[in-house]
């Protein structure tokens, strides 16, 4: 499975760390979409207004360039099924780890395992982790 010319092409806005992984995981052939890389000030604002981010610009990894953000979702998109995006973070955190990239999920922000311990649930956003 490849990645559509429109996900490829928000994908060069990424870190290279991100897009090695992005790659590797459509290779697996689970099908996804990438959403939104880099996020330009008036964007991550509207989506911090919006509830859907809960940083202001410029305080997301969206808002460097290139981006130390991701997200992404399950092909097809389906916000009400959620299993897929489980899915999709397992395949997209073992492969991280497997290239040696450090990355936070954002259904998992503290990193503990723990799904049920979060107050912000962002199933589809993966961000690089400050070495």
């Amino acid at each position: 499975m490849s990645l559509s010319p429109e996900s490829l092409k928000r994908l060069t806005q990424a870190d290279n760390r991100l897009q090695d992984v992005a790659r590797a995981v459509a290779k697996i052939g689970f099908p996804f979409r990438v959403l939104a890389v880099y996020r330009d000030e008036r964007l991550q604002n509207e989506l911090f207004h919006q509830g859907l981010s809960k940083l202001k610009w410029p305080d997301s990894k969206h808002n460097c360039f290139p981006s130390r953000a991701i997200d992404i979702t399950p092909e097809p998109v389906d916000w009400n099924n959620l299993p897929p995006f489980y899915i999709l973070a397992g395949l997209f955190l073992a492969t991280a780890s497997s290239l040696g990239v450090k990355v936070r999920w954002g259904g998992d922000w503290n990193g503990n395992w723990n799904m049920k311990d979060q107050s912000f649930h962002d199933l589809g956003h993966f961000e690089l982790l400050e070495e």
